[in-house]
C-alpha cells in the first residue's frame, strides 16, 4: 500500500523539484466532506438557504472587516441568511465586545438616519453557537446585549461563580478583554521571573472575569467574586478609574519584558533559555543570528521561521491541514481516528499551532503508523522540521511518584513545522502593495499517537485551555483525592484508574457537571 501511494504521487509529480508546493498537491484520496465541519468556503454559493426567516448582520465595529467576511460566509454554508447592508429584513444583529447602545450608534452612523426599532441585538456567543449546531440555538438571557447591567443582576451572578474554573462555563466571547489582557500580562511577567505563585494568581483573577456574562463597571462588583487579591484588584481599579493601569503600561514597555517575549516567541525556546540570553546582553533576533554560539536545530528553524510561526493559524488553514492528515493517516492504517485538538476544537477561529489526536478502536494497531506517516510527509518535502518522541508512559511510576507534574503526557509525537500552501496574498511594503511570491507558510502541527484505552484523557488533555486543565487536575487532587493526566484518572483511595468510554465519564467520576469544549475557554 505503501508503494503505491509514493508511486502515486511520483507519477504526478515527476517534473517537480523536491521543494513541492503544497497547491499542486494530488492526495491519493478523493476529498470528503466530514461531520461538523464546513464546507468549502468557496461553494457557498451552492448552500441552500435553511432558515430564510432569520436575517443576520454582522457589526464591524471591533470585529474587524476580515473576521467578518470570514464570519458571513461561515453562516451562509451553514444555510443562514446574511445581509451584507443593514436593512429592514435583519432580524438578528449580532455585534462583538460592544454594548447595545455602541452598536446602535454605529448602525445610525452608517444608515444615515436615526435607527428606530432595532431588531435583536445579540452578542457573537450566540453566532458561535448556532454555527457549532448549523442551526439557531434558542436565544437565552446571556446572548443579549445591555446597555449596563443592573447592580442586583450583578450581585446575583457573582455570588454563583465556582471557585474552580473546571466548575465555570467559559465562552470565547470575553466581555471584559481589557481587563484579562492586563492581567495576563502580569500573569505572564511573574511566570518570567519564575514567580509561579504570582503568576497563578493572576491567571485565575483572569479566569473568572472571561467566564463572566457581562462587562465589569464597578470595583465592588469583585466582593463576591472568587480568585481575586488586593493587587489584582489594585490593577482594576486604576483601569476602571483612569482608564489604564500604569504598571501594566511599564511591564509592556519594560526591555526585559519585550525581549522575553520575542525570545519566548521562537519555537524551541524556553523561558530560562530566553532569559540566559537576555542576561547575555542579546536583545534582538538579528543578535541572536549574529552570534557564533550554536542554537540546537529545533531552535535554528524556529528561528528560521519565526515570522510565520508567529503568525496565527486561520480556521481554514487549520482545517486544510486537517483533510492532508485525515488521507495520509487513513491511507497508512483504515479505520484510524484522526482529531482536531486544541483551541480550534473548542472553536476559536485562530491559534498558534494545530494539534491532532490519532488512534485506532483496536489497541496495538497504531505501532509504527507515526513513522509511517511522518517519513511519507517528508519525503514529500512538506515537514520543514520534526521531532519524534518514544512513547515512555508508565502508568505505576506515573501514579505513585507525580513523575507527571511537569509534563503534560508520555505519547509517541511528532512536533514539526509544516509546509502548508497558501494563497498568494498582497503585503504592505512602503505603501506599495506588491504581490509575494512564496505560496506556502510554515504553520507549527504537533501529531500525538494515543492508545485507544487512553483516548478519552488524551482529548481532554489536549483539548485545554491550559487554565482549564490546570484547574481539573488541581480539583481532582485537592477534592476527590484523584490524580489526572492525558493517561488517566487514578483514585489514591481506591489505589485503580478509573476506565473512561468518552469525557463525560471522566466529568462524572470527578462528580463535576459536563464542560463541552466550547465552553472550556478559561
Amino acid at each position: 500500500m505503501k508503494a503505491g501511494l509514493l508511486g502515486y504521487w511520483n507519477n504526478a509529480a515527476a517534473s517537480v523539484t523536491r521543494e513541492l508546493r503544497l497547491d499542486r498537491m494530488t492526495l491519493p484520496l478523493r476529498k470528503r466532506q466530514r461531520p461538523g465541519h464546513p464546507p468549502d468556503l468557496a461553494l457557498i454559493s451552492q448552500a441552500p438557504l435553511r432558515f430564510p426567516e432569520i436575517g443576520i448582520f454582522l457589526v464591524e465595529k471591533r470585529m474587524g472587516s476580515s473576521r467578518r467576511a470570514f464570519l458571513a460566509k461561515l453562516a451562509r454554508t451553514k444555510g443562514f441568511r446574511v445581509e451584507e447592508m443593514y436593512n429592514d429584513t435583519v432580524t438578528h444583529v449580532v455585534s462583538e465586545q460592544n454594548t447595545r447602545a455602541e452598536v446602535c450608534e454605529w448602525l445610525e452612523a452608517r444608515s444615515g438616519h436615526v435607527v428606530g426599532n432595532v431588531p435583536i441585538v445579540l452578542d457573537v456567543s450566540w453566532f458561535t453557537e448556532s454555527m457549532g449546531v448549523a442551526a439557531p440555538v434558542e436565544i437565552e438571557p446571556r446572548h443579549y446585549l445591555v446597555t449596563e447591567p443592573s447592580s442586583v443582576a450583578l450581585e446575583e451572578e457573582c455570588v454563583a461563580v465556582p471557585v474552580y474554573a473546571c466548575q465555570r462555563r467559559t465562552p470565547l466571547s470575553n466581555q471584559n478583554q481589557r481587563f484579562t489582557d492586563a492581567l495576563e500580562t502580569l500573569a505572564e511577567e511573574a511566570s518570567f521571573g519564575s514567580n509561579e505563585g504570582r503568576s497563578l494568581a493572576f491567571s485565575r483573577a483572569a479566569s473568572v472575569l472571561r467566564s463572566l456574562p457581562y462587562a465589569l463597571t464597578r470595583l465592588e462588583e469583585l466582593n463576591s467574586l472568587p480568585g481575586f487579591g488586593s493587587h489584582s484588584k489594585k490593577v482594576l481599579q486604576d483601569m476602571l478609574e483612569e482608564g489604564t493601569s500604569v504598571e501594566v503600561q511599564q511591564v509592556l514597555h519594560s526591555e526585559r519584558y519585550r525581549t522575553l517575549k520575542l525570545f519566548t516567541g521562537i519555537f524551541g525556546v524556553g523561558k530560562k533559555t530566553a532569559y540566559r540570553w537576555y542576561q547575555e546582553g542579546l536583545r534582538t533576533l538579528d543578535d541572536l543570528r549574529k552570534q557564533e554560539k550554536k542554537l540546537n536545530r529545533e531552535q535554528e528553524a524556529g528561528l528560521l521561521h519565526y515570522a510565520d510561526l508567529n503568525r496565527p493559524v486561520s480556521r481554514p488553514e487549520a482545517d486544510k491541514v486537517e483533510e492532508l492528515m485525515q488521507d495520509v493517516f487513513l491511507q497508512f492504517l483504515p479505520g484510524a481516528i484522526v482529531t482536531l485538538a486544541g483551541g480550534f476544537r473548542r472553536g476559536k477561529e485562530s491559534g498558534h499551532d494545530v494539534d491532532f489526536l490519532i488512534t485506532h478502536p483496536e489497541e496495538g494497531k497504531e505501532v509504527g503508523l507515526l513513522m509511517n506517516a511522518v517519513s511519507w510527509l517528508s519525503s514529500q518535502g512538506l515537514m520543514l522540521y520534526h521531532h519524534m518522541r518514544k512513547n515512555s508512559y508508565n502508568e505505576r511510576w506515573e501514579m505513585t511518584t507525580h513523575a507527571s507534574k511537569g509534563r503534560m503526557d508520555h505519547f509517541e509525537s511528532c512536533f514539526s513545522i509544516f509546509k502548508l500552501n497558501i494563497q498568494s496574498e498582497a503585503t504592505i511594503s512602503s505603501s506599495v502593495v506588491t504581490e509575494k511570491t512564496r505560496s506556502w507558510k510554515a504553520v507549527r502541527v504537533d501529531l500525538v499517537i494515543v492508545p485507544f484505552a487512553q483516548y478519552p484523557y488524551a482529548l481532554l488533555g489536549w483539548t485545554g485551555s491550559k487554565h482549564f486543565e490546570r484547574e481539573l487536575r488541581r480539583f481532582a487532587v485537592h477534592e476527590r483525592k484523584m490524580i489526572l493526566n492525558s493517561h488517566c484518572l487514578y483514585d489514591t483511595t481506591q489505589k485503580a484508574g478509573l476506565p473512561a468510554h468518552c469525557e463525560e465519564d471522566i466529568f462524572a467520576h470527578l462528580g463535576l457537571e459536563y464542560v463541552p469544549p466550547s465552553q472550556r475557554n478559561a
